[in-house]
């Protein structure tokens, strides 16, 4: 299930435009009107898995004011200028359908920013941190003023009832929001936020896409006959869709390479157009009634635009902002303190087997500082090497993910070379400064240092698939890591990195768990 839904997932800028045209066959040849019992089912299966997986503790890191600043500004000033007058000007036709059609066109641009905005800009290699706020800010504040906002503008064009607004914006993002932060925080405490974050966490996506391909259908399917009689609808609505975010392109490109670093322009452009589109279509499929159907049409072929903009925006990001350069990482007093005490080595530790190279891996948490003991304190006493092994996610797969779509056709081989390379750099930085804080202790309570500077291996992929075949294909005799499990069902979903390579290995691991 999981599978088939993580595909639809990356490849969804094919899913949205298939799931379209087979909701159009079907609306023409058969009845569509008992599909309507599903479209609130369906736009919470579409809007819950978004709110499990925002990170807020975030808005409270950083000093980026003036970019969060400028970035809702221009979200909730400048953006719903443009989209009105941009209806005016391209949707003014006589047919009730055009007035629809330009609130369609306002609810996207009064309700930023998506989920996506994260993934597109930590591809871009933009603020990652900054595009969170984003984020939460726009969702926060896009839910409160949309009513209102809707009711001003468009209230000449259909009848708004902010009040009935509010309680779906309630029902579609607020109830969502605070059971998604409810499910995240029982989930990390429950299994701690490795485990949610590589196990838990990517499972939810999928089911959101999955919403976002139905409500497709569903809006369609209920529109089909109408469309069918009138194929240019299509061509009239598409026009100012492309208008819109090319103007968006555009200004806020500008805006950037004028007023921000890159990596602050980069997640400022992104919080800007990556709009809101799932809520946007939940408002639109049942705040409005009837009318509603013709709203959600625009809002869904926005989809094909919006990920399609984004993805060749990122394959000329570094052509319109410059290459980023790899910064070493700094590290506070408290944390060389805690890195420190970290190779605090154990004493007298008794073993039957005999090893001479170790392989250590880690992924940089709380356990693995626990198991680094072990292979230093095994190493020193049988005088055998301890390399260290780090992989970090292949970028290319990990942004396909989180945007939604298969992104491999898009981004050619240099690229994905270019970007896992720097990712490879960045952890290498960090191994490599931690080695230099903890260096000195190392000697002074182990003679031979088994551990070093020149022992540190880092590449990008598969954690269990590459931890197997570095240690055949270099001869290791031991592997040595740590896990997240603490009982029974903790163990059970540990199908994580540590029991993939127990599984497929066939040298030894040592498995150290927390203490």
């Amino acid at each position: 299930m999981i599978k088939l839904l993580s595909k639809i997932q990356k490849n969804l800028v094919y899913a949205i435009p298939i799931s379209m045209f087979c909701g159009l066959i079907f609306g023409y040849l058969f009845n569509a009107g008992p599909l309507k019992q599903f479209i609130i089912p369906v736009t919470f299966v579409m809007v819950y898995p978004m709110m499990v997986t925002l990170n807020v503790k975030t808005i409270f890191k950083g000093k980026d004011l003036k970019l969060q600043l400028v970035t809702q500004i221009i979200n909730f000033i400048f953006v719903p200028l443009l989209v009105f007058f941009i209806g005016k000007i391209f949707l003014s036709g006589q047919d009730p359908k055009f007035g629809l059609w330009a609130v369609g066109l306002f609810l996207i641009g009064v309700l930023p920013t998506s989920g996506m905005t994260i993934s597109w800009t930590g591809f871009a290699k933009g603020n990652k941190e900054a595009a969170i706020k984003m984020v939460v800010f726009g969702l926060v504040i896009g839910s409160l003023a949309a009513p209102i906002f809707t009711k001003v503008f468009m209230g000449a064009t259909i009848e708004v009832n902010m009040l009935h607004m509010f309680k779906q914006i309630a029902i579609f993002v607020f109830v969502p929001l605070f059971v998604g932060l409810f499910t995240q925080y029982a989930c990390i405490k429950k299994y701690g936020n490795t485990t949610w974050n590589q196990k838990i966490k990517p499972n939810f996506p999928p089911f959101s896409a999955l919403g976002v391909v139905m409500i497709a259908f569903l809006a369609m399917s209920l529109k089909a006959k109408n469309i069918i009689a009138n194929p240019g609808d299509i061509i009239s609505i598409l026009i100012p869709l492309a208008v819109f975010y090319i103007i968006s392109y555009v200004l806020l490109t500008i805006v950037g390479r004028l007023f921000f670093s890159r990596k602050d322009a980069i997640a400022m452009v992104f919080g800007v157009v990556m709009r809101d589109l799932s809520i946007a279509l939940a408002i639109a499929m049942t705040a409005f009634g009837k009318e509603g159907m013709t709203i959600a049409l625009l809002i869904s072929l926005a989809y094909i635009i919006q990920i399609q903009s984004a993805a060749w925006y990122v394959k000329f990001v570094d052509v319109i902002f410059g290459k980023t350069k790899i910064e070493p990482q700094k590290v506070s007093e408290p944390e060389k303190s805690e890195k420190s005490a970290a190779l605090e080595f154990e004493k007298g530790t008794s073993i039957i087997i005999d090893v001479k190279k170790i392989l250590f891996a880690t992924d940089l948490s709380e356990t693995a500082r626990h198991a680094v003991k072990y292979a230093c304190s095994i190493g020193n006493k049988y005088n055998a090497q301890v390399h260290a092994v780090h992989i970090v996610p292949d970028i290319l797969d990990e942004y396909s993910s989180g945007t939604g779509i298969d992104l491999s056709g898009i981004i050619d081989k240099t690229k994905k070379s270019e970007l896992n390379q720097d990712n490879i750099e960045k952890a290498k930085t960090a191994i490599h400064e931690r080695m230099k804080i903890t260096s000195q202790k190392v000697l002074e309570e182990i003679p031979h240092c088994p551990l070093s500077e020149e022992r540190i291996i880092v590449q990008a992929g598969n954690p269990v698939d590459e931890i197997v075949k570095i240690a055949k294909n270099q001869n290791f005799d031991l592997i040595i890591m740590g896990t997240h499990g603490h009982g029974e069902l903790e163990e059970l979903m540990v199908g994580s990195t540590a029991s993939g390579v127990i599984l497929k290995s066939k040298v030894p691991v040592l498995v150290v768990r927390p203490s």
